[in-house]
């Protein structure tokens, strides 16, 4: 008999004879692999400067994890997957924070910020795994814009908290970088 007819056949015999059901919180593998119950969700992903070249920009990733997730969130890795260049990221100067980017909340810390250059993926681990009901913002500054224009692809996976955890592809963040066509206030 499958693990889970066993735990549905206890369950439903369990609220048979009145007693109290502490709810499911997670779904767990029988290897031990975590994952989440409800998916968290990519929100909004943007660029304060969104011209080819320009040094200082931040790339803001937006995800909400949500109440009813079953299990908080422990990482997020950010990969870019389309661009005519590889773009190089300040790692040291990574942030987080609850709410948006025009909204920012408390400060979230950080344990590590890591890159790996093959697969061009920035891993963002919490010091503190993030709650289910939360929105929050992660803060990437590269070192500059890429010099060629066109549209940026980044693939987000977020990690639930545990030994083993399953992660979960969050879809596409799409950034858009243009070439100056124009003199505005005197610079060109």
């Amino acid at each position: 008999m499958r693990v889970s007819t066993l735990i549905a056949l206890t369950l439903s015999t369990a609220s048979l004879w009145g007693m109290p059901i502490a709810p499911i919180h997670a779904v767990q593998q029988a290897d031990g692999t975590v994952s989440f119950e409800k998916s968290p969700r990519l929100i909004n992903v943007f660029t304060t400067f969104d011209h080819v070249g320009v040094w200082g920009a931040k790339y803001y990733f937006t995800l909400e994890l949500p109440e009813n997730a079953g299990e908080p969130l422990q990482k997020v890795t950010i990969s870019q997957r389309e661009g005519s260049e590889t773009i190089r990221f300040r790692l040291d100067d990574t942030l987080a924070f609850t709410g948006t980017a025009r909204n920012k909340g408390e400060q979230l810390p950080l344990q590590s910020v890591n890159r790996d250059d093959a697969t061009k993926t920035v891993s963002v681990s919490f010091a503190e795994p993030i709650s289910p009901g939360t929105t929050f913002t992660i803060g990437l500054q590269p070192q500059h814009n890429p010099y060629w224009g066109g549209v940026y692809l980044f693939g987000v996976t977020a990690f639930p908290a545990g030994e083993k955890p399953y992660g979960l592809y969050l879809g596409v963040g799409r950034l858009h970088f243009y070439r100056r066509t124009s003199c505005r206030w005197g610079f060109c």
